[in-house]
This record gives structure tokens, C-alpha cells and sequence, in this order.
């Protein structure tokens, strides 16, 4: 019995690490322009959102590093950063 909860308890452990995966950044956005840029994150396309005129926290889904692609270039963001954004463009604190 005890061996064959072994790999169980292995699996739900890296499915539950992988599930949670993240990349966080503090951002402060000077636009009054909510900003939706795709993010690819290990393979994966998904959203970054960032707020008008607000200064937080936000998380990418996905394993870093993401690429965050904007209409002023490409972002690399591997998380814990803190960025601003003005007139569009993501610049790296």
C-alpha cells in the first residue's frame, strides 16, 4: 500500500508546482489607457493586462521568462521586476 501512494503524492506535488507558475511584475502604468499585450511565457500565449493610470501588481500566467510583445518592441520579463509604462511603452526600472 505504502508504495503505491508514493508516485501519487509525487505527481499531485509537480502538478500542483507546474499549476502555479508564475511571472509578477510591479508596474506603474502614466497612460489614462488600459494596455492588453500578449505575453508568451515558455510556449504559451496569454494576456497582460495593466491598468490606466495605476501603479500594482500584476501576474503573467506561465514559467518565465515572457516575452510581452507591444506595439513599441518586444519585453523580456522574467519576474520581480518593476516597470513603468508610458505612451505605450514598457521601460525596465
Amino acid at each position: 500500500m505504502k508504495k503505491s501512494v508514493l508516485p501519487v503524492v509525487a505527481a499531485l506535488a509537480l502538478f500542483s508546482f507546474s499549476a502555479s507558475a508564475a511571472v509578477t511584475v510591479r508596474y506603474y502604468n502614466r497612460d489614462s489607457t488600459k494596455y492588453e499585450f500578449e505575453a508568451v511565457c515558455s510556449g504559451s500565449k496569454s494576456k497582460a493586462v495593466f491598468s490606466a493610470s495605476t501603479t500594482s501588481s500584476y501576474s503573467i500566467q506561465g514559467s518565465g521568462p515572457c516575452k510581452v510583445h507591444t506595439e513599441q518592441g518586444d519585453v523580456t520579463l522574467a519576474g520581480g521586476e518593476s516597470i513603468e509604462i508610458k505612451g505605450g511603452k514598457i521601460t525596465i526600472k
